[in-house]
């Protein structure tokens, strides 16, 4: 069991090991050009790549490579700035606060024209469009406040708060008895004492009255125009490529020349004597004379040993 948990183990700490090395080494995002330009001659290519600053120019195709009788290759990769102007039409909607709702003291509180930033960067001076303003109540609040009103009760027999209401109606509103003048409104003799024999009874009720009222007004109107901003998000990469032939092709040769009074006309060029037809030869009969000589000396050898055996055998 311990043999095949060893190899295991040794191979996931590989390829631990060899994950970030492989992320590390891969290639950068390719990048396409936005446009590509050939001279008329063909002798060059330019290919103008726009980047955003998230693609890596290393993506930028370098090698050489062919096309229309061409060999081509990168000579120099110039990097430009590109700044960018962006725009777009903006609406912007505010909201103000108004102790008043009429239209003259509203637009009292709008100019007509207002210069704004977007959340994202882009300014630029927008213009009130009337016909979006509108007016519209804050909120409403109360008040309270005490009220009164009077009662006269006449021709009563006598001082009895039995005889008056204890509440009225008053405007709407329910008033209670707070107080009560008596006054007299005959009066008769009885033993040298006034007497009175009518009453009047003048009654004072009281109460609160609550009312409301506008607390104030909101006023809200768009402001419409357009808004820009100068960016450079954009980095220009124009890579140049130099061309060659690959088959160049030689100038004709002018058939009819004219004679030239400048240029002296060629000369025939001399005849040169060639060796090789004489040397091959005598070296081809020198070997020949070799040979013959060779088998000259060994007949003549092959006879004197011959004699020499004879004159052995004879003494």
């Amino acid at each position: 069991m311990k043999r095949k948990i060893i190899p295991c183990l040794l191979a996931l700490a590989l390829a631990a090991a060899l994950a970030p090395s492989a992320l590390a080494a891969a290639p950068p995002s390719a990048c396409y050009p936005t446009s590509v330009t050939r001279s008329e001659d063909g002798a060059q290519i330019r290919k103008v790549y726009d980047l955003g600053p998230e693609e890596d120019p290393a993506g930028i195709p370098r090698s050489d490579f062919e096309q229309e009788g061409f060999h081509y290759t990168l000579t120099d990769l110039l990097k430009q700035e590109s700044p960018e102007r962006e725009e777009r039409f903006h609406t912007e909607t505010v909201t103000l606060d108004s102790k008043n709702k009429d239209m003259e003291s509203v637009l009292a509180l709008l100019p007509a024209q207002k210069e704004f930033t977007t959340d994202d960067g882009l300014t630029g001076a927008l213009t009130l469009k009337l016909d979006t303003v509108q007016v519209n109540v804050a909120g409403y609040g109360s008040s309270t406040r005490a009220v009164s009103a009077t009662r006269s009760y006449p021709n009563l027999s006598g001082q009895d708060t039995s005889y008056i209401p204890k509440t009225i109606t008053d405007s709407g509103r329910t008033l209670e008895l707070a107080s009560i003048d008596w006054q007299t409104d005959n009066t008769a003799n009885e033993d040298g004492y006034a007497v009175g024999d009518r009453y009047t009874a003048i009654a004072t009720y009281t109460g609160s009255a609550t009312s409301s009222y506008v607390k104030g007004y909101v006023v809200t109107a768009d402001y419409s125009g357009t808004v820009s901003r100068i960016a450079l998000n954009k980095v220009r990469y124009v890579a140049i490529f130099e061309g060659t032939p690959l088959n160049p092709v030689a100038p004709e040769p002018d058939l009819d020349p004219e004679p030239s009074a400048d240029v002296p006309a060629p000369e025939t060029p001399a005849i040169q004597f060639n060796w090789a037809y004489v040397l091959v030869p005598l070296g081809v009969i020198a070997a020949a004379g070799a040979g013959i000589g060779v088998a000259i000396f060994i007949k003549e050898r092959r006879e004197n040993n011959d004699e020499a055996g004879e004159d052995e055998s004879n003494g």
